[in-house]
């Protein structure tokens, strides 16, 4: 109790010492003391009520002197009768009633200081959970139903009555760690991580002892991997291209267009430089590195890095014109200083780099750098890419060599789901290990960004819909802000289930959009999963949904849908090398190749 009352600090100055005194009068209390204690005055009339009245706690001396205090005051010495106090007998009998008297005016005594502690107790405790809640509330926004909320109180559903304007306050950053980062510090699930570990040891033991069996030597090998990154120094050349034109052409037609709202004709000047802004964009951004990519062949993790930094760097650009843009104009209106206050260069580029999607002036930052902690993170990553590549080469290459040379039917599917699911899982597992916890605290140590949410337990969702908004924070956040929360706004909040459809359609689009270009053939499993178990599910598994029973539906509907994607596009991969097309049309383009390609027609092919 004496540790608990130094530590705890109450809202309004008291302490919990406050509340041990008034314990401890409560336990005096309770011994058949002769004179009312001092803090409770006490009145008795004829009628028998008995009226009290607490005085305020004094302010609490250290608990060393509030222990010997209370020792005095319940001592054994105070307990006996004074001179003037004791008991005389009649015929050899105590005067039974004026004991009782006083055990009925201590017991009365005992109950108001019951009552007026645990009245204190809790309002202090409501006091507490109210500034939490407030404090909780500054930390995110107040978010809002289905697939992008979570279950609020009636006082914080009605705060949304007015929806904020899209220039209003956003994302708010805060110093934290990522989730693993905590939970690898327990013993117990470090274990998980270990087990892991060993499961990689087990696969490159199972290869090199098969090589050894079916070669008689050790063959270390990794054409899979040199496939992949082909083309390396072309990838390298079209990013620094990318990165280039990134840096300097959004910047400067902010910049010349913020100082042009300062003269004539300003809204000539935003049609103009707003236009070529979006011919930047599709033509800079959008369509010549996918031309590289496609022009030049490149194998699956080239087109891979080249895709997805094109998507990253059109989402920064977009929040970095989306987040400014307001603000000139609201200096427009107002015009307190000569010229209007933008970001500088050196703000962009930090934004460029940093692991967020969302752009501000500043971010919490970091004293210093671990780099032990960014060598760690960048040698997991180097691991879950080889990992990545023995999950493939053990348990994917072997099988969809064979069920690739004949007829896709039924019962060849099912199968080749079920034997999908254990790579599937695994390669999300390392997916989301590599990408969303090592690569991006890797970056935002060595860039001091504090703020490492990128994810949330994501994997304690009983619900599709809290599973959509903790899988990736960082491209959730940009979907809220940008695209569901600007169309309420420009709505006036009047189709919710519309902007719900929206996010699902654009996530679905550009993540079918990605594996299209980098797999080399359109086959929109994943864009159907997203738009139609995705969605289903989202309304089915919602918030409200609770318990064990939905976690175990939650992983088990994820665990199938990583089966599905891994063995259709795979089965396609191999189709289009065994059945390739001589002079393809339109349509046939668009046919998947495993409903028809058989072995009868398989050719030779020189790619794996």
């Amino acid at each position: 109790m004496t540790g608990v009352a130094n530590a705890v600090t109450w809202k309004g100055g008291e302490t919990l010492g406050q509340s041990a005194a008034a314990v401890g009068l409560l336990a005096c209390s309770l011994f058949p003391l002769e004179e009312p204690a001092p803090e409770v005055k006490m009145e008795s009339g004829n009628d028998g009520v008995l009226r009290s009245r607490l005085r305020p706690i004094p302010s609490t001396p250290p608990l060393s002197d509030l222990a010997s205090s209370l020792d005095g005051e319940c001592s054994p010495e105070d307990h006996r009768p004074g001179n003037g106090e004791t008991l005389t007998t009649k015929n050899g009998e105590i005067e039974v009633e004026r004991v009782i008297s006083k055990k009925l005016q201590l017991k009365r005594k005992a109950e108001f200081l019951k009552s007026a502690l645990m009245r204190q107790f809790d309002s202090q405790v409501n006091d507490l959970m109210d500034s939490l809640i407030e404090e909780s509330a500054s930390l995110e926004p107040a978010p809002v139903p289905a697939a992008f909320s979570s279950p609020m109180f009636d006082k914080e559903r009605n705060k949304l009555g007015h929806f904020r304007p899209p220039h209003g306050q956003g994302k708010e950053f805060v110093d934290r760690r990522s989730l693993l980062d905590e939970l690898f510090e327990v013993n117990h699930i470090r274990t998980i991580y270990h087990m892991f570990i060993a499961l990689l040891i087990l696969f490159i033991l199972s290869t090199l002892v098969v090589d050894f069996l079916d070669e008689g030597r050790l063959v270390l090998d990794f054409d899979l991997l040199v496939y992949a990154f082909g083309q390396f120094p072309l990838v390298v050349c079209t990013w620094i291209c990318m990165f280039l034109s990134v840096l300097v052409v959004p910047f400067t037609l902010f910049h010349l267009w913020s100082q042009s709202q300062s003269g004539s004709s300003p809204r000539l000047y935003t049609l103009l430089f707003g236009s070529v802004f979006l011919l930047y964009q599709a033509l800079g951004l959008g369509f010549l590195p996918t031309y590289v990519v496609v022009i030049n062949s490149m194998p699956p993790a080239s087109c891979f890095i080249i895709i997805l930094e094109q998507v990253r760097l059109n989402m920064k650009v977009y929040s970095f014109i989306r987040e400014n843009v307001p603000r000139v104009l609201a200096w427009n209106k107002d015009k307190t200083t000569p010229s209007p206050v933008g970001p500088e260069v050196l703000q962009y580029i930090y934004f460029l780099f940093a692991p967020t999607l969302i752009y501000r002036d500043k971010y919490p930052r970091n004293p210093g750098i671990r780099w032990g902690y960014v060598a760690t993170k960048l040698l997991q990553v180097l691991g879950s890419l080889f990992y990545a590549y023995y999950v493939f080469v053990r348990l994917c290459i072997p099988q969809f060599r064979s069920i690739s040379l004949q007829l896709f039917d039924l019962k060849a599917m099912v199968l080749c789901v079920f034997n999908s699911i254990l790579p599937g899982v695994l390669v999300l597992f390392l997916g989301f290990f590599a990408f969303l916890h090592c690569w991006l605290n890797a970056f935002a140590e060595m860039l001091c960004f504090a703020d490492r949410m990128f994810y949330k337990d994501w994997w304690n969702s009983t619900s599709f819909a809290n599973y959509y908004r903790t899988w990736n924070v960082v491209v959730h956040d940009w979907l809220y802000f940008y695209v569901y929360r600007d169309f309420l706004w420009m709505s006036r909040k009047r189709f919710r289930a519309a902007a719900m459809l929206i996010v699902f359609t654009v996530s679905a689009v550009v993540h079918e959009y990605i594996l299209a270009i980098c797999f080399g053939f359109f086959y929109p499993v994943l864009f159907c999963l997203f738009m139609c178990f995705g969605m289903m599910f989202n309304f089915i598994l919602h918030d409200q949904r609770k318990g064990p029973i939905w976690n175990i539906i939650m992983w088990t509907s994820l665990f199938l849908g990583q089966g599905v994607i891994i063995c259709l596009y795979s089965h396609e991969w191999y189709a289009q090398l065994y059945c390739p097309l001589k002079e393809p049309s339109f349509l046939e383009l668009l046919k998947p190749r495993s409903w028809s390609c058989q072995r009868g027609s398989m050719v030779e092919s020189d790619r794996l």
